[in-house]
């Protein structure tokens, strides 16, 4: 491939790395096929078109598999600055006129859908119902992820639970979230739950989460025999259902299975604990107005 510099960046230029980042992003031209609405074909010929633009390959793909090369990641990274960017100078353009129009992306745990005073599919409504120039990504991840997100500039908005304040984000608290301690009905427990005492919880297997607690949380965690963890809510779940192991669970989201008799709370006057969960966002970060209007209409739904 040829080794001259780039000249400039063209439409066609950010067009080309945006179907790069989003097969990155997927991990394959096959599953990239959806997200981005074109056949593998045209994928392939985008790519093609974008390593020959810039003069380098940038991942190999075949019957291997997909994978970047070390100059595909450092384009990868570079790209994603420059999309950062882009959309700043977007924003700010947007101040100038007052006008709601650009992305707004947003990082969410797990199984936050099932808590009623979350209210953020009442804020994007409101949001959406002001302007249909607003184009909402909302991607699920950990805590952890999210928190990387917010200060890389990849997203503007997270939600979050609020065990440990991070210098460098504002927190906006939303409400409590109460979790419970859970066994599934094939567990032993489940059939004399409301016989059961600390002294029998502290001989039975149970399942830790791998993300950050508070200190009430993990209190109540040093009293089990946690043989197993978990990076997620969902995760905590699976391994409750298998009947092998009890564990903690935001009482929203496991108000579906205890109505259909598969789960059970134990001892819920004892074991159980609060988190407050908060909408995040960077510190000092450039003024947004879809950003700013869409904490407006969280905060106002949440509070109402």
């Amino acid at each position: 491939m040829r080794k001259n510099p780039l000249a400039q960046v063209t439409d066609f230029d950010l067009r080309l790395l945006r179907v790069f980042r989003t097969v990155a992003e997927y991990g394959s031209f096959a599953a990239a096929e959806s997200a981005l609405g074109i056949t593998r074909s045209a994928i392939s010929l985008h790519m093609s078109d974008l390593e020959k633009r810039l003069g380098m390959r940038l991942c190999q793909r075949g019957r291997a598999g997909f994978a970047l090369t070390d100059q595909g990641r450092e384009v990868l990274r570079a790209s994603a600055a420059m999309m950062v960017a882009i959309e700043d100078f977007r924003s700010e353009i947007n101040l100038m006129h007052q006008r709601l129009r650009g992305d707004l992306n947003i990082g969410l745990m797990n199984n936050l859908v099932t808590q009623p005073r979350m209210r953020i599919t009442s804020a994007l409504r409101e949001l959406r119902r002001q302007s249909h120039e607003v184009h909402i990504h909302i991607s699920m991840s950990t805590p952890g992820e999210i928190e990387r997100g917010l200060f890389d500039g990849r997203l503007h908005v997270g939600a979050l639970p609020l065990t440990n304040r991070l210098s460098g984000l504002d927190y906006h608290p939303l409400y409590d979230e109460r979790s419970l301690l859970y066994c599934s009905h094939d567990h032993p427990l489940f059939s004399r739950v409301a016989e059961v005492d600390a002294r029998q919880l502290a001989d039975t297997p149970a399942v830790a989460p791998t993300y950050r607690l508070s200190a009430e949380a993990l209190d109540l965690h040093r009293g089990l025999s946690c043989v197993a963890k978990a990076t997620d809510r969902e995760a905590i779940a699976f391994l409750i259902l298998t009947g092998e192991y009890i564990g903690f669970l935001p009482d929203h989201y496991a108000a579906g299975w205890v109505e259909k008799g598969m789960m059970a709370a134990i001892m819920p006057e004892e074991m159980n604990f609060l988190v407050a969960i908060a909408a995040v966002t960077r510190a000092g970060r450039r003024q947004n107005l879809v950003v700013d209007r869409f904490l407006e209409e969280l905060l106002e739904q949440s509070q109402a």
